[in-house]
């Protein structure tokens, strides 16, 4: 009889085990259609349905919601599930699709160097994987280009700084050469004499009392002058 019951249990647990894991290849095949449908966020629920009923040794559902995050562009979320992924006890080509999947999460957010050692990580599981050598060439290349163009922006700035050092350099000169101008103007006027009001006025006096003298000076001699009989030589 406790043989019998024995087997009984194991068999209501395997019947139980059978009917989790139909339910969850049925939220899967769900997620499919959605996912090829292009309605990715139903296929991401459905996944997690999945995901909630799989066996322990399986990762496709969620490796699957990985899949349908990326779809909706939440990279960061895509690369945090695939990242769960990445100690799963899987097969190499497995553990390359995984590393394959983050490197395409991580370029897509333009985390370039991260995004490389994500293809390299792929290849180290599954070298002839010849999708993941074209990304990881692709991710090289737009690395190589933003530090090429990072360096022409930091000489573009040394140069903008060098130009606005001479500029600044200019206008402090203009700026001397105006101060000294006006520092000599104003020597000039502190050198030419000062005289008063009431030495004006004596000096204006003076010259109208000169030309009222030269004036009867040259009466006198015209009237000598007329005075003056001419005789005529013949």
């Amino acid at each position: 009889m406790r043989w019998i019951k024995i087997i009984f249990i194991y068999s209501l647990v395997m019947i139980a085990m059978n009917a989790f894991a139909q339910k969850e290849r049925k939220y899967i095949r769900q997620g499919n259609k959605e996912f090829e449908n292009a309605n990715f966020e139903n296929s991401e629920v459905s996944y997690r349905k999945a995901v909630d009923l799989e066996e322990k040794k399986s990762h496709e559902p969620a490796f699957n919601v990985g899949d349908a995050l990326y779809k909706q562009e939440k990279y960061e979320d895509a690369i945090e599930q695939f990242n769960s992924l990445a100690d799963v006890e899987v097969s190499k080509e497995e553990k390359a699709k995984i590393y394959h999947n983050i490197g395409n999460s991580l370029l897509q957010s333009n985390k370039l160097q991260e995004s490389i050692e994500a293809y390299k990580n792929a290849l180290r599981n599954n070298p002839n994987d010849m999708e993941t050598k074209y990304n990881l060439a692709y991710a090289q290349k737009k690395l190589e280009e933003q530090e090429q163009q990072q360096d022409q922006d930091k000489d573009n700035q040394d140069q903008n700084k060098d130009q606005q050092d001479q500029d600044k350099d200019k206008n402090d000169q203009n700026q001397d050469q105006e101060k000294d101008k006006q520092e000599q103007n104003k020597d000039q006027q502190q050198q030419q004499p000062q005289i008063s009001k009431e030495d004006a006025e004596r000096i204006l006096q003076a010259l109208a009392n000169d030309e009222k003298d030269t004036q009867e000076k040259v009466k006198e001699q015209q009237a000598a002058a007329a005075k003056v009989k001419v005789e005529k030589e013949w």
